[in-house]
């Protein structure tokens, strides 16, 4: 069977409130940087892939940013070598909510928070080097620190460094693919998946 790159309105709305699994390491692998998304979209939950909405620069900014080494297609779905590579690489993936939703602006702050208990105790369980949170309002919400802002946090998140960065969704009409690339560079960086120094312009 051929994956799937298109769906009907109807086919995604049955993938309301689906769950998407984490993607995480094992103990030959650890996770050393781990990317956290506000909660699945609906097609996320219809392919089963962390940011797959062909509308998301997620994918293209971590392959700008050199964070990730080959190209992968979300919106057909993350193949098992895809999968192999980003735990072989360090990187592992979650989200603040596990329901899907057609837009994060449908869950409530009651959702975020529990969502902020959870996440805390993946961090413990996993120990990440590094945890990035994509998407500073819902961060805020979540956490209960309405001033927040995006970078580096002062405080670590279960014993694990912590940054925000920008939400890679295409609503988010502030980012481009390469803002987005600097910006995921900084905690790739910091988990050791990157040069310490960054390579000079081009």
């Amino acid at each position: 069977m051929s994956p799937r790159q298109t769906f009907t309105r109807a086919e995604l709305e049955g993938f309301r409130d689906a769950e998407v699994p984490d993607l995480l390491g094992d103990d030959a692998h650890p996770v050393r940087l781990l990317v956290v998304g506000i909660n699945p979209g609906l097609w996320t939950a219809a392919t089963g892939t962390h940011f797959a909405h062909p509308g998301n620069r997620f994918w293209p900014a971590m392959l700008r940013a050199g964070v990730i080494e080959h190209p992968v297609d979300p919106a057909a779905g993350l193949t098992d070598a895809d999968r192999d590579r980003l735990r072989e690489r360090g990187i592992g993936l979650t989200n603040l909510a596990p329901r899907a939703t057609a837009k994060a602006s449908e869950l409530g702050a009651a959702e975020l928070r529990a969502g902020a208990a959870r996440l805390t105790a993946l961090v413990e369980r996993v120990g990440p080097r590094v945890v990035a949170v994509a998407g500073v309002t819902a961060y805020r919400t979540a956490f209960a620190l309405p001033r927040a802002q995006q970078g580096r946090q002062p405080e670590p998140l279960a014993g694990a460094e912590l940054w925000i960065v920008p939400n890679p969704s295409g609503l988010n009409a502030h980012e481009t693919t390469e803002t987005l690339a600097l910006a995921y560079a900084e905690p790739a960086r910091a988990a050791g998946l990157l040069p310490t120094t960054p390579p000079p312009a081009t």
